[in-house]
């Protein structure tokens, strides 16, 4: 099984020459199925457009079949982490506080592994969430196993595109 770690350190500087900030690497699947997904975004709209995936995939593409870190067979896939986005950096628990997020933890907290509740922000490298059920709780940044933001109103309201001009454009047969 490749390195997510080395993967990244190799991906990383590809996806930031060209502009765009690398959200996550990640490989998974068996066989004839295993993917390696590249999330990424533009650093000013947070968004990606079909013409952004396929250029961060050609530059990939050559990268990896130059250095071949992967022993098994993959395919590549890119796209934008999309609304309800994965929260893999740090500071994206700062960026999208105010936002409902579902997070499990590795070691329990507070006797629990998994919380939902609105992200409230950060204080050094901890996380602070207001759960439902059980309150404020404060979740080490190193001990997240895993975490994304929920799909509510106020999220889409949050991450409108910048631009919408076509998708109202129905076309008809005549």
């Amino acid at each position: 099984m490749a390195d997510i770690a080395a993967l990244t350190q190799m991906i990383e500087p590809e996806v930031k020459a060209l502009g765009f900030d690398l959200v996550r690497v990640k490989l998974f699947g068996s066989g004839d199925e295993r993917t390696l997904q590249i999330m990424a975004e533009r650093p000013d709209t947070r968004q990606l457009v079909i013409e952004d995936c396929a250029t961060i995939s050609r530059r990939l593409s050559d990268l990896l079949d130059e250095t071949d870190p992967i022993e098994e067979a993959y395919r590549l896939e890119v796209s934008s982490p999309g609304i309800d986005r994965p929260l893999t950096r740090l500071h994206d628990f700062a960026d999208w506080a105010g936002h409902e997020a579902r997070i499990t933890t590795h070691d329990a907290v507070e006797g629990r592994k998994t919380f939902k509740g609105l992200l409230v922000g950060l204080t050094g490298e901890d996380v602070e969430l207001h759960d439902a059920k059980v309150g404020e709780v404060v979740i080490a940044f190193a001990n997240i196993n895993s975490a994304k933001l929920v799909l509510t109103d106020a999220l889409i309201s949050a991450t409108m595109p910048l631009s919408s001009q076509g998708a109202d454009e129905i076309e008809t047969e005549g």
